[in-house]
């Protein structure tokens, strides 16, 4: 496409706009001043949209105002939220330009589900529990990983499994889009009086780390019964979530500097506790990372852990999961390369099933 046709494609609030994010603040705000409300207010929602607009457009759009100039020198477009603020308060001031971008910031989704941010997991559940799973993970992307995971928890498991695979092959929407679903959403809220807040929070998007980010929020079985389910339904969008979730039986794989990192800040009961029954593997992983008062320490909390319930291991080993996954996700991890036995029994590869069995000796 070429840019005289390209130029034809744009309306002209679009080519206004372009023309402005040309000029110097000062001279667009007096160029600005001469539209309307609802003009100024247009205007600055394509400037916001264009921002980064090719400097060929601009430059045909401008010819299109001036035809019997000569080719001007374009400065470089700047567009951008920041822009519009600027050129509106220059134009109309801080109390009038403020009540515009917000009024841009409603239509466009910023925000959107911020009313949400601090409702009860039930009573988001009951406001979503009619909705489609599409629509369910649409929402809960958008929301922080630990409230998404406990509204996700309130689902039976079937429809979690629905919402979660979705939340993970979910591409972006359009800023009008997310405007209809908020504003549908938050006029039905008033009837199951979920709690609104105030201030403003980032929006995620949707793809396989959202729904990580959740599990990692959720209860080892609940994480079990997912990712069982999710193999079962789609094997490759499940390796996908697998290998970012990390989990006890991966100790082993962690580089020394790394486990020693995991371990710091852990108390060394709840270290032995996880070690119930873990395999061999696991234990000298652990041990031979840490210094010989605490492994001595160590031993003496494991001397005294008699029969457990299965709950309390695996809550203990929860605990380093997730330091192991929050060290993977701020900083990422080097693995080491599997050691395989070929001698080795299947039996002997498999990790003692703590969570089969109601205590552990």
């Amino acid at each position: 496409m070429t840019t005289e046709v390209a130029t034809r494609a744009l309306t002209g609030i679009q080519k206004a706009a372009l023309v402005l994010m040309t000029m110097s603040t000062d001279k667009a705000a007096i160029v600005m001043r001469q539209f309307s409300d609802q003009e100024a207010e247009e205007i600055s929602a394509e400037i916001v949209r264009l921002r980064g607009a090719d400097d060929r457009i601009a430059e045909t759009a401008i010819r299109e105002f001036h035809a019997q100039s000569t080719k001007p020198a374009i400065a470089p477009t700047r567009g951008g939220k920041a822009f519009a603020t600027g050129l509106l308060e220059a134009s109309f001031g801080v109390e009038r330009a403020a009540a515009v971008i917000e009024r841009l910031d409603a239509s466009m989704g910023v925000g959107a589900f911020d009313f949400l941010a601090e409702a009860d997991a039930a009573k988001v559940t009951a406001l979503l529990i009619d909705e489609l799973p599409e629509t369910v993970a649409f929402v809960l992307a958008h929301l922080k990983a630990d409230i998404a995971s406990a509204v996700l928890l309130e689902f039976p498991p079937v429809r979690r499994l629905d919402i979660a695979q979705c939340i993970a092959s979910m591409g972006t929407a359009t800023p009008e889009a997310t405007g209809i679903i908020a504003a549908a959403l938050k006029q039905r809220s008033k009837t199951v009086k979920v709690v609104a807040k105030d201030a403003k929070s980032e929006s995620s998007i949707g793809g396989v780390q959202p729904l990580v980010d959740m599990m990692n929020h959720a209860d080892p079985a609940t994480e079990r019964e997912l990712m069982a389910s999710l193999q079962e339904r789609d094997p490759e969008l499940a390796a996908q979530v697998r290998a970012l979730m990390l989990s006890f039986e991966d100790l082993p794989l962690l580089q020394d500097r790394d486990v020693q990192q995991v371990l710091r800040g852990i108390d060394i009961g709840q270290i032995a506790l996880a070690l119930k029954g873990a395999p061999d593997e696991i234990a000298e992983a652990i041990r031979s990372n840490m210094s010989e008062r605490n492994r001595q320490t160590l031993t003496e909390e494991a001397a005294e852990i008699g029969r457990v319930p299965k709950s309390q291991v695996e809550e203990a080993r929860n605990l380093l999961v997730r330091a192991i996954r929050e060290l993977q996700a701020t900083q990422g991890l080097e693995l080491k390369k599997p050691v395989t036995d070929e001698n080795a029994s299947a039996e002997s590869s498999e990790p003692e099933p703590v969570d089969e069995e109601e205590y552990v000796d």
